[in-house]
Order: C-alpha cells, then sequence, then structure tokens
C-alpha cells in the first residue's frame, strides 16, 4: 500500500463531495423547513459545506417511515442468516471506502487522519461485521416444564430506534449501536452530532448499496434541541440510545418519562482514573501508557485517563518519566499522518478547554507542561498536551469531564486512599492500576466502582468486551453478546400441550 503523504490528502479533500442532507428511506434530502448549517472544519478553519438542520417535521417524517419498514417484514422478519450476509457486506463496503470515511472523520471532527484510517474505520467496520456474524448464533431458550407443557423465552426486535451519538468517535459510536440494533432486525434512526454528521450520512447511503432496505436506516442531522428533542419525546419510538454528556444524558431521560416510557440506554461522561502503584512492573510503560491515555484523540475520549493517581513514595521519580512521553505528542496538522495530536471539534470547545486550563493555574495546580493553545496560524482549533501536578480531588480539574489533552495529577499514600480518591466521583466508566501484585490488582479492581477495568495497560478490550459505565457514566452495555438486550425485548411463550 502507499503511503500517503499531507499533499496528497489536502488535494484529496479540495476534490472530496460532500453531503449534508438528511437520509430518508433511502434518499437523500434536504430538511422539511430548507434549514441548513454550515459545517466548518476544525482542522484549519474552512468552511466543508452546509448541512442539513432537521426538526420536528423530518423526526415525524423518518419516524414513520422507519416504523412502516419494520411492519412491513421486509428486514425484521428476514432470517438472521440472512441479515448477516448484508451485514458483513455493509462491513466490507466500509473498508473499501477506507480513505474516504477517514477523509471526512478528519475534517469534520479534527482527529489525526492516521488516526481515521488506522483506528476508526477498522474500528467501525469490525463493530459491524461482528454484531453481523453473531447474528444467528444466540439461541433462544426453552424453560423447564411438566410434560404437557411448553415454555419458550424469544427474543424479538424491539421496532424503531433513536440513536443519538456523539461528535468524538462519530464513525465508532455509530457503528457500536447500528451493529447489533440492525442485526437484530430493527429500524434505526441515527442523530449525528451537529458537530460531525459528515460520516453517518456516508455510511447511510453504503448500507442500501450493501442492501439494507429503504426506511430500516434513516439518518437526520441537525441539533440535540431540535431534532433530537423531537426523537427522545416521539411517542412511536420505542428505544433511544445515546452516547454523549451526562448532562444531556439526564435530559433525555425525562423525555422517555414524558412521552412513551420508550426504554433508555446511555453512556455518558467519565473522569477515569489512572493508579500507579509503586510495584508497578515496569513505571516505564506506565508514563507512556499515562501520556497515551490523556492525548489520544485529543482527549476526547470518555474513557481518557484524565486523573493521574501516583503513590506518592515514586512520584518524583516516575513524573518526569510522563513529562518525557509527553513529549512525543505534540499537536500537529490533522491532515499529515505523523500527527498523533489533532485538533479539539470546535472554537467552543477550544475555549473550554483552555477554561479549564485557567482553574487549573487559579486552583494553584503545578503545570508541568503544554497549557496553550498552538498552530493558530493554521486557523484550527488546537491545544498542547498539557500536565498538572500537585492537584486534589476538589478541583474542578480533578472534578469536571475536561474532554481535552489535560491530565491531573494526584498524589496517595497507601491503596485504601487511592481507592477513595478514584471513587470521589460522579462518575464510574473507567479506570486503570498499576501493580505487580495479584491480590492488590484483584481487591482493587473489585472495590473500583466502574463498568471498565485495566490491569498494567490503559484502554484494554475488544468487541468481545462490554462497555459501558456505573453511576452518572450511564447504563446499558455497548459491544460484546451484551449489547444485544438493548435492541431485543424478551418474550416468554407458554403452551399447554
Amino acid at each position: 500500500m502507499i503511503s500517503l503523504t499531507r499533499a496528497d490528502w489536502e488535494q484529496r479533500a479540495k476534490n472530496l463531495k460532500i453531503e449534508g442532507r438528511a437520509f430518508v428511506h433511502g434518499e437523500y434530502r434536504t430538511a422539511v423547513s430548507g434549514d441548513t448549517f454550515e459545517c466548518i472544519s476544525p482542522v484549519d478553519g474552512r468552511v466543508l459545506g452546509q448541512v442539513a438542520s432537521c426538526d420536528l417535521a423530518d423526526a415525524e417524517l423518518a419516524v414513520a417511515d422507519a416504523r412502516a419498514t419494520f411492519e412491513s417484514g421486509v428486514w425484521s422478519r428476514m432470517a438472521p442468516a440472512q441479515r448477516k450476509r448484508v451485514m458483513i457486506r455493509f462491513a466490507d463496503l466500509m473498508d473499501a471506502h477506507a480513505e474516504e470515511l477517514a477523509l471526512l472523520e478528519t475534517l469534520d471532527m479534527g482527529k489525526p487522519i492516521s488516526d481515521s484510517l488506522g483506528v476508526d474505520v477498522p474500528g467501525a467496520s469490525r463493530a459491524i461485521r461482528w454484531s453481523g456474524e453473531a447474528v444467528d448464533k444466540i439461541y433462544d431458550e426453552v424453560a423447564a416444564t411438566p410434560h404437557d407443557e411448553l415454555g419458550l423465552v424469544t427474543r424479538e426486535p424491539v421496532g424503531v430506534v433513536a440513536a443519538i451519538v456523539p461528535w468524538n468517535f462519530p464513525m465508532i459510536m455509530t457503528c457500536w449501536k447500528l451493529g447489533p440494533a440492525l442485526s437484530t432486525g430493527n429500524s434505526v434512526i441515527v442523530k449525528p452530532s451537529e458537530k460531525s454528521p459528515l460520516t453517518a450520512l456516508r455510511l447511510a447511503q453504503l448500507a442500501l448499496e450493501a442492501g439494507i432496505p429503504a426506511g430500516v436506516l434513516n439518518v437526520l442531522p441537525g441539533y440535540g434541541h431540535t431534532v433530537g428533542k423531537a426523537l427522545a419525546l416521539h411517542m412511536d419510538v420505542d428505544t433511544l440510545v445515546f452516547t454523549g454528556s451526562t448532562k444531556i444524558a439526564k435530559q433525555l431521560m425525562i423525555y422517555a418519562g414524558e412521552s412513551n416510557m420508550k426504554r433508555v440506554w446511555l453512556e455518558a461522561g467519565g473522569k477515569s482514573a489512572n493508579i500507579v502503584f509503586a510495584d508497578a512492573p515496569d513505571l516505564k510503560a506506565a508514563a507512556e501508557a499515562a501520556a497515551a491515555a490523556i492525548c489520544f484523540n485529543q482527549g476526547e475520549m470518555c474513557t481518557a485517563g484524565s486523573r493521574l493517581l501516583v503513590e506518592r513514595s515514586i512520584k518524583d521519580q516516575f513524573m518526569p518519566m510522563v513529562v518525557e512521553a509527553m513529549q512525543g505528542w505534540k499537536a500537529g496538522h490533522a491532515l499529515d499522518p505523523d500527527t498523533k495530536v489533532g485538533a479539539l471539534v470546535d472554537a467552543g470547545h477550544l475555549n473550554a478547554v483552555l477554561g479549564y486550563i485557567d482553574a487549573g493555574h487559579k486552583d494553584q495546580a503545578k503545570l508541568l507542561c503544554g497549557g496553550k493553545r498552538t498552530l493558530e496560524e493554521t486557523g484550527g482549533m488546537y491545544v498542547e498536551p498539557t500536565i498538572f501536578d500537585d492537584a486534589h480531588n476538589a478541583m474542578r480539574i480533578a472534578q469536571e469531564e475536561i474532554f481535552g489533552p489535560v491530565l491531573t495529577v494526584i498524589a496517595f499514600d497507601s491503596t485504601e486512599e487511592a481507592i477513595q480518591i478514584a471513587n470521589d466521583s460522579i462518575y464510574g466508566l473507567a479506570a486503570a492500576i498499576w501493580t505487580s501484585n495479584l491480590s492488590k490488582a484483584h481487591l482493587a479492581a473489585k472495590a473500583l466502582r466502574v463498568g471498565s477495568m485495566w490491569v498494567n495497560q490503559y484502554d484494554g478490550g475488544d468487541m468481545t468486551a462490554p462497555f459501558g459505565g456505573y453511576k452518572q457514566s450511564g447504563n446499558g452495555r455497548d459491544k460484546s453478546l451484551h449489547a444485544f438486550d438493548k435492541y431485543t425485548e424478551i418474550k416468554a411463550t407458554w403452551i399447554k400441550l
């Protein structure tokens, strides 16, 4: 494979066709109102195109279409093995269009092109393929009954699913939801973030090309307070799935209660603790992982290792290693294949991250590196990876989700104190511990109130591992066979023979 240079990617960006219209019943169409909004690239500040600004009228059309398609049985009653073949074709088409999808992802939300091409596209297609391959291998149950009765426990698709997806991993998060939702026979309406709608709109066309019938997958770009709210309140949406902030997740629960008690599955924020004990097996590896855990995807990750807890006895030895490792994560132009830290998603988010850096200074945390906007001459939204040391857990930078490359370092003196600090958060998404002591690893992992737990690594797992959170990080699980529970109803059928 020939490696593309920054100049190659920039030329492809000039020639790229941007599709911003909504996708309903197998075709692109303008919003009913005709309204649009500008799609601005955080890479260099240029306008990529106009995107349909959908609202209540578009939600009504898309839900009615999804319901009619579901009730027709053209997809919902298709044999699982046949749906599997279509889903695998869908994944194959994503791989065939990998460079186009990667370029859309990078231009839209600012992540490095090497990550879009090497992580996001294959991760998204893997999610579609994995769910498709699994669906004809999930068996129903026969209950233990007397000889003259038969008890069946069967799964059925829930019906119409509305999926509201975030801007930090637009393609992967969309496909984590589309995989099990489509494979089990539902009709799905995707509401991508207004900050990053482009890949979802392209995926819809590829799904149709793969053989997913028109009306099974509709995509409505627009704002959360308009079309997102309309979907959340709609009386004919059966299930709402969401990845995003805890604030919005709470509001969606209210909307579900105010409407039809639709099932609501939420993956929300995080403030994950990365705990390094004095007996960590490899301090250099732990330092490199600590830098990667806050810098990958510009720190725009709900699982970012944003709180680094270090045992006090090794802190003076360990922190210079982290600072050194951070030097390998410099912000650069997102279309440069050598860049590891791209642009933040937009100017508003850039200012929010800089505001947290100001808060760290005001709370008298010690700045070890970074802390400034950079590459302003590009017109893009770049910030230096930043470390604040000598922090305590009551600081804003230790409690609130920054969603940027800002690391908060807190010292501890005992295992019990480390666990107390880690659990002292409204969030419970993920945590990591570094230790050579097997008992300590197991006991600490049990004590930490999180949905994903990593030992001597950060951000481990694959499609076989469930993903989701405790506390105000949400409910339900993406990935693994557990994800299918969100998109199916369980029916008990008791037969007298």
